[in-house]
């Protein structure tokens, strides 16, 4: 960019050099220069120019008409002189007329919050009503635009919107919300038991109702009362929520013990485990350590996290075919009804 100004300087300098020099003197020079050029042309095919020569031929000769300009002796044809000049003033006014930010103008400040007040304050509106609004006010915007801004601001469409998603229920209500299931297990001579365990969501507390080689329905309702009788015991009052998967081991008579006693069961949604992740987060725990080998078998404290997990749940599968079960916990306590369990013997887990 520096060649074009000094091009230009240069010119300015030979005009005022020219200025007194006579008629007969500069028509003599012209001749030498087109004779000059001619040599040179006979050896150079073709000659390449930069952007500020090519700037600088079309500053000087562009105001020249065009038939005086195909007398001259130049390097190039008039017409592409003329192409040069096009071209500058073309690229001079798309730099005029480019926006300073691309892309589309964003939308005023106040035109958002006004779509963010008519998400929040009715959230069964969907986009395209809230364009209709906006238009109804004379506000003109395009529907995608009003879409883009509630995606922006991480607004929910309108159907899912003024629903209660599964998460924010857990998490207003996990004080009051239990969950259970059944965890299936093989003793060492390969029989199968099934475990009945019941998670609170608050505490992450574990309560092991029973195990059973075939739990029957009068089974699984026993142990709904029993469920029933160790909430009352704890003061666990505040207990409104049962969240089960739809097995079919849970009855009629299972919900019609948890409804009475003001729980509500809650069913999953079909091949959703996810819906009740936190007890099966618990049972793929205890089938994972369960198969590993105890590494201190012999020892009394239990310092691995295997050994922790026998402790809850081997006395309870020592003898499955009790007629009243142990209540077994996460915290291993006495039960005011058999007096102390088996498994008071081991340390608090």
């Amino acid at each position: 960019m520096l060649r074009l100004p000094y091009f230009a300087l240069t010119g300015v300098f030979a005009l005022l050099r020219l200025l007194p020099t006579s008629s007969t003197d500069k028509d003599i020079e012209i001749v030498v220069l087109r004779h000059q050029l001619a040599i040179l042309q006979r050896h150079v095919p073709k000659s390449r120019l930069t952007g500020p020569d090519r700037a600088f031929l079309a500053a000087l000769l562009h105001r020249i008409p065009r038939p005086t300009l195909r007398t001259f002796h130049l390097i190039v044809s008039p017409d592409t002189i003329l192409r040069w000049h096009r071209n500058l003033l073309r690229r001079r006014h798309a730099k005029t007329s480019q926006p300073k930010r691309p892309g589309r103008p964003p939308t005023i400040r106040s035109i958002q919050a006004l779509i963010l007040r008519l998400a929040c304050e009715n959230p069964n509106w969907g986009y395209r009503r809230i364009h209709g609004e906006l238009a109804g006010l004379a506000i003109k915007l395009a529907p995608s635009t009003v879409w883009e801004i509630l995606r922006t601001n991480n607004i929910d469409p309108a159907p899912r919107r003024d629903q209660q998603t599964w998460a924010t229920f857990l998490r207003g209500q996990a004080h009051a919300i239990l969950a259970a299931d059944f965890l299936e297990t093989r003793t060492l001579t390969g029989a199968r038991l099934f475990v009945f365990a019941v998670i609170e969501h608050t505490t992450r507390r574990i309560r092991i109702l029973g195990t059973t080689p075939h739990p029957t329905a009068a089974w699984t309702t026993q142990q709904a009362r029993n469920l029933i009788m160790d909430l009352h015991d704890a003061s666990a009052t505040a207990v409104r929520y049962l969240i089960r998967d739809r097995d079919s081991k849970y009855t009629t008579a299972f919900d019609a013990v948890l409804t009475d006693s003001g729980v509500t069961p809650i069913k999953t949604g079909i091949r959703m485990p996810r819906m009740n992740a936190i007890i099966e987060r618990w049972i793929r725990t205890c089938r994972t350590e369960l198969l590993r080998p105890d590494p201190h078998p012999e020892s009394s404290a239990p310092t691995t996290r295997p050994t922790r997990i026998r402790v809850v749940l081997q006395p309870a599968l020592a003898a499955p075919r009790t007629p009243r079960r142990s209540t077994l916990t996460s915290t291993i306590a006495t039960d005011h009804r058999t007096g102390p369990t088996p498994s008071s013997q081991h340390p608090k887990t």
